[in-house]
């Protein structure tokens, strides 16, 4: 059965990684709001929250990580229902993780990694925790993990671990670090990475990041329209251009399913979520 939203007022939940986050949704919902959308959000401080308040029906959306993703898609079908993807923003398709290595290494392919002591992020963030190890593992390589929790239950939307692995290679205190391509990159621009002082050893296959997930008790209707308003955002509305600018965007796109695979495998591999989307990882605690 579906259902139109509380009050007539659609209600999105998004995690509070960042003090910006307010400033984007306050923008977005007055944008909704005169659009004729009645819109409102609420914050979380972990996913694990956000996505059990979506499938209860108390939001009707949630702006999710890929982590997130998969386990409300397990959660929805272990109930016989299902979530729906509805949009993405441009800049999370077809991303990669690297596993990255001081210039000087002795390590110059995959396998010497074998043994190796690993830097990585968040027990919780698929692209420096949980794809990398997955992908390291496929390729028969078993590593010593040194994890930096910075922002748990954050799902890697915290870069901190990331940028601790970073600097614990620097240091030799690890042999190599993973990470997302492109902080990789952002690493090297603000100076963590001092230039050419790193090299890429390993490479994920490409995955999708974050999307807009709808909960199964919407209105199809209702969900139309808000993925119609998303779509039809544009960035030449200098009032926008600052809020995607924020949000890291230049337009919203349709969204898919098909680039989460490898973070499915990964969780499987790793043990983190349940078929029935239930946490299984031990040491997890949002």
């Amino acid at each position: 059965m579906t259902s139109s939203t509380p009050s007539g007022v659609f209600t999105l939940g998004a995690v509070a990684y960042d003090p910006k986050v307010v400033t984007i949704w306050t923008g977005f919902r007055e944008w909704f709001q005169r659009h004729d959308f009645p819109f409102d959000y609420v914050l979380y401080s972990h996913y694990e929250r956000q996505v059990e308040e979506l499938l209860g029906g108390h939001i009707q959306a949630a702006w999710n990580s890929p982590l997130a993703w998969v386990r409300a898609r397990r959660l929805a079908a272990a109930r016989g229902t299902d979530v729906t993807a509805v949009a993405m923003r441009d800049t999370d398709r077809d991303l990669t993780s690297v596993v990255v290595v001081r210039a000087d290494s002795p390590v110059q392919s995959v396998a010497d990694l074998n043994r190796k002591t690993i830097g990585v992020g968040a027990v919780d963030s698929p692209q420096a925790t949980l794809l990398p190890l997955a992908h390291l593992r496929g390729q028969g390589v078993e590593v010593n993990v040194r994890r930096f929790d910075v922002g748990v239950g954050l799902h890697g939307d915290h870069i901190g671990g990331e940028r601790e692995a970073a600097r614990a290679l620097l240091a030799g205190q690890v042999d190599a670090a993973c990470m997302i391509d492109g902080n990789h990159l952002l690493f090297g621009r603000e100076g963590t990475f001092p230039p050419q002082s790193t090299r890429v050893a390993a490479q994920t296959a490409a995955f999708d990041h974050c999307n807009m997930t709808v909960g199964p008790n919407v209105d199809p209707a209702t969900a139309e329209k808000f993925r119609a308003l998303l779509l039809g955002m544009s960035y030449a509305d200098p009032e926008l251009r600052q809020l995607f600018d924020l949000e890291g965007l230049t337009r919203w796109c349709d969204g898919r399913t098909e680039g989460y695979q490898p973070l499915e495998s990964a969780v499987d591999t790793l043990e983190f979520y349940a078929r029935d989307g239930q946490v299984r990882a031990r040491d997890y605690r949002p």
